[in-house]
């Protein structure tokens, strides 16, 4: 009977208010499209920096014949600074930071130079002994690339310590930036789902005020005169969430879904997998705006 009677108010309610459920659901479904959004642009950009960061490696340029009198006052390397450099990297004080040590003479980066721009005329402009030689280290842990540099400051021998932090480090901000930018929509769209559906709720209290106080009169209890509010609320907000997951898959599916795919990308992209994993986030905080929304907006017509 109670359930009955439940159910038939919950229909009742929808029906009267079925515009305001409409937007309900659109903007429940915007809002967590953003939400979701944001979580899964947060997994990609990890997923980037995990790949990219365990392949960063930190180049330590020695002095060279062309080398800037203020980088080298000494002039080009020497076989004693060359050796001297090894060591600090393998045996020194940098030794416990450092995975692996590989020294690139100046054929061999000329040799790797042609082959990165083959397809450029500056390669006939450029030879062996303009470039300068190198040691590439391999860290064990990417992210204190700069402890190389700051060991390595002012060595003798040494024109300049860089590493591949300075090329990803701006563009994992920029999508960093872009995650942000999506969560913050997503938050204000929220708002606005939180406040259409304490309206829609305060609606159809106050076309029901009369049967609330009358119920209330005879005793009924609260939860009985909350439930079918909580149940409009919370079928709405499922049915954003419901179609705000349908489109995230869609995206994920035929957008990334094809990228992935292709055998020339070696880099993770993220997949309907990933969708599947913050599906509970998305439902999740669906129920808990409705339920809250509901029980506010009822409050003040369960007073006798």
């Amino acid at each position: 009977m109670r359930a009955g009677f439940v159910l038939n108010e919950v229909r009742i309610g929808l029906r009267r208010n079925l515009s305001m459920a409409v937007s309900v659901v659109l903007v429940t479904m915007v809002s967590l499209f953003f939400f979701g959004a944001g979580l899964l642009v947060q997994s990609q950009v990890e997923s980037l920096k995990g790949y990219w960061y365990d392949r960063v490696q930190v180049s330590v340029f020695l002095c060279g014949e062309v080398s800037a009198v203020e980088l080298c006052p000494d002039g080009e390397v020497t076989q004693a600074q060359r050796d001297a450099i090894r060591a600090e990297l393998e045996t020194g004080a940098l030794a416990p930071d450092v995975e692996r040590v590989y020294y690139e003479s100046k054929q061999e980066a000329y040799e790797r130079f042609i082959e990165g721009f083959s397809d450029s005329a500056v390669t006939d402009n450029v030879t062996a002994d303009l470039l300068p030689e190198s040691f590439r280290v391999d860290l064990v842990d990417p992210t204190q690339y700069d402890r190389i540099a700051v060991g390595l400051a002012g060595a003798a021998g040494v024109e300049q310590v860089r590493d591949d932090h300075e090329i990803l480090d701006p563009l994992f901000s920029a999508l960093d930036a872009a995650t942000y930018v999506a969560l913050v929509l997503a938050a204000l769209m929220l708002v606005c789902a939180v406040l259409l559906v304490s309206t829609t709720i305060r609606l159809t209290a106050f076309s029901r005020r009369r049967e609330i106080g009358i119920m209330r009169l005879v005793g009924a209890s609260r939860l009985i005169i909350q439930l079918p509010f909580v149940l409009e609320g919370l079928i709405t907000t499922v049915l954003g969430a419901a179609l705000a997951s349908v489109a995230l898959w869609a995206l994920v599916d035929q957008g990334l879904g094809r990228l992935g795919g292709r055998d020339q990308l070696t880099v993770r992209l993220i997949d309907t997998g990933d969708v599947l994993q913050h599906l509970p986030y998305l439902f999740g905080l669906a129920a808990l705006l409705a339920v809250l929304a509901s029980l506010v907006s009822i409050r003040r017509w369960l007073r006798v």
